[in-house]
């Protein structure tokens, strides 16, 4: 699914991690196909031994109540935790055995729950049981504002569905946030928002998880014939200090960019276009093809980096390893305990040690103020 610059992730897609790890029936096809990020491919007239071959989840037909009873259901990890806006249950090419309702429930907790093992006091519905349509992306609005690792689709009473999208903004757990850190990534809280030119592929893949296989899985742009150059601007996880840059070229060796600059901006709104307003981290140099550059790049603290390419090209991934303010670093822990679900909160307080039962019930009450005690277990 091709990412919208600035705007939602898919947090289930198996391109950043997202994993199926459970289903109580797929005979038909495979489970795993819910989350694969390409859409579903158009179904030709094949069939196998279970019968048509579908690219997507589909599960046998119910004989209620006498053969089985009640739903099918399949449960996604979420590859980026984060709070869900809206979710995209596509039910492409199943026209005539596609589910008619669907719910969505999700969950969160310390640790790696065995999901199919919650009990169902750990879920929380975030959609409601809503009528589907065959062969339709069907789009629904999700009113939730907390921070959730995994979600059930459940479908009623059986059928196929061949994607399901879950759309929202990463929170990243501060945990994973001291110390130096890639501060554009995307499980990190990073974004790409703003880029001159996409065509041949989105340059919010430059900050994914893992490393591509092949071009596509990286940021393309089509041959320049104006004299002009291409750019990226990266919004940080938060303010922070840059050390290095990692620029990975890997795969492209007829179509890397010749050079590359890279400048920086505090605070986030300064205008991409108004070159005053960025510092400069690394001055133009070249770059090789099919490689991975890592360059040191000034020290200033900066919310955004600007990196220009010269004149145009390719590249796989896009890294600036540093550390975020101390500023930061508490604003991103104030904003992952405001979105923790009661449930996960709970389990934060039972772990910290030393925690007074009287920061604990004030914490029940209102997250905006880190006791000392859990901020130094949660940052230092």
């Amino acid at each position: 699914m091709a990412e919208q610059l600035g705007g939602l992730t898919d947090l289930a897609c198996s391109n950043v991690g997202g994993r199926v790890v459970y289903a109580n029936d797929q005979l038909f096809a495979d489970r795993r196909n819910l989350i694969r990020p390409e859409p579903s491919a158009h179904q030709v007239h094949e069939f196998g031994p279970d019968g048509k071959i579908y690219d997507g989840w589909e599960t046998r037909r119910r004989r209620d109540p006498v053969d089985r009873p009640g739903n099918d259901f399949a449960i996604v990890r979420l590859g980026i935790p984060g709070v869900v806006r809206s979710v995209v249950i596509d039910t492409a090419h199943f026209k005539g055995n596609y589910p008619p309702y669907a719910t969505i429930e999700a969950t969160a907790s310390e640790g790696h729950p065995v999901a199919q093992d919650l009990p169902e006091s750990a879920w929380t519905t975030i959609l409601p049981k809503v009528a589907l349509k065959g062969d339709t992306e069907n789009a629904f609005e999700v009113a939730s504002d907390r921070r959730w690792t995994h979600v059930r689709l459940s479908i009623y009473p059986d059928g196929g569905v061949a994607r399901l999208r879950v759309l929202g903004e990463p929170v990243a757990d501060p945990r994973h946030l001291t110390g130096t850190i890639d501060l554009a990534a995307l499980t990190n809280g990073g974004a790409v928002v703003g880029c001159s030119d996409m065509f041949y592929s989105s340059a919010g893949k430059l900050i994914r998880p893992g490393d591509p296989l092949t071009t596509e899985g990286g940021w393309e742009n089509a041959r320049r014939r104006d004299g002009g150059n291409d750019w990226v601007v990266f919004a940080l996880a938060g303010a922070g200090r840059v050390r290095r840059a990692v620029i990975d070229t890997s795969h492209f060796l007829g179509n890397a960019p010749g050079e590359v600059r890279l400048t920086g901006a505090v605070p986030a709104s300064s205008s991409v276009d108004d070159s005053s307003t960025w510092l400069e981290l690394l001055p133009r140099g070249p770059l090789r093809p099919d490689s991975v550059h890592r360059l040191r790049v000034a020290r200033d603290v900066v919310t955004q980096i600007r990196m220009d390419v010269y004149p145009d090209g390719g590249m796989s991934r896009v890294r600036f390893l540093g550390e975020l303010t101390e500023e930061a670093l508490d604003e991103a822990a104030r904003r992952w305990l405001q979105a923790l679900p009661d449930g996960h909160l709970e389990e934060l307080l039972l772990a910290v040690p030393d925690l007074s039962s009287q920061d604990a019930d004030q914490l029940r009450s209102s997250r905006d103020v880190i006791p000392a005690v859990l901020r130094s277990y949660l940052l230092d």
